[in-house]
């Protein structure tokens, strides 16, 4: 359906993460994959998407080869709880104590998707609610032992063990905690490009 749409278009990901790569492949859209070096941080006064939304921005802007006929995708996704973040751990003593921390509570994943054509720039964010069951202190080092979560924002995936395992509850867009919100972005594509 959008390979109809947009025949004429090359897609540029910047993004390494191979989650976003594969769920990109999954609406059927043939990209490219880009680096971007952008400066990530951002003032203490944002808040949750705002944050987001702020960082997926600045990478769109540190990408300077944009040409016609491109549209270029730049995410960025946090892991929020009780009014902090928790970005990717880091070490594994870290990433215990961010599942500790998320052990038995609710927590909102935001992510924000920055589109960049030579003549527009759009910018829209989701959010995901994730209840976790409780945790033991063995079922946390099962997990970071097997599963490596380091380069996980939040210590997690919901694509692996602590996702089939642990999750109570969701609500919002499965995919958004992966990193990328298909469903949005689908929508924001057809109406808007």
């Amino acid at each position: 359906m959008l390979k109809d749409k947009f025949q004429k278009t090359t897609f540029l990901l910047a993004s390494q993460s191979p989650r976003r790569q594969e769920l990109l492949k999954g609406l059927g859209i043939d990209f490219e994959i880009v680096k971007i070096n952008a400066d990530e941080s951002y003032s203490s006064k944002l808040q949750k998407e705002e944050i987001t939304a702020y960082i997926s921005k600045n990478k769109a802007k540190a990408f300077s080869d944009l040409k016609e006929n491109q549209i270029l995708i730049t995410a960025d996704t946090l892991v929020w709880l009780e009014g902090k973040i928790l970005g990717k751990p880091k070490d594994t003593k870290d990433a215990f104590d961010m599942i500790r921390n998320l052990s038995g509570k609710t927590h909102q994943v935001y992510t924000s998707v920055t589109l960049t054509t030579l003549s527009n720039t759009l910018t829209f964010s989701d959010k995901t609610d994730v209840e976790f069951d409780e945790f033991s202190d063995e079922e946390i080092h099962f997990y970071i032992e097997n599963f490596h979560p380091l380069d996980k924002a939040g210590a997690y995936g919901i694509q692996d063990w602590l996702g089939y395992a642990k999750i109570k509850g969701i609500k919002g867009c499965y995919y958004n905690v992966m990193g990328l919100p298909l469903h949005k972005l689908y929508q924001v594509l057809t109406k808007h490009f």
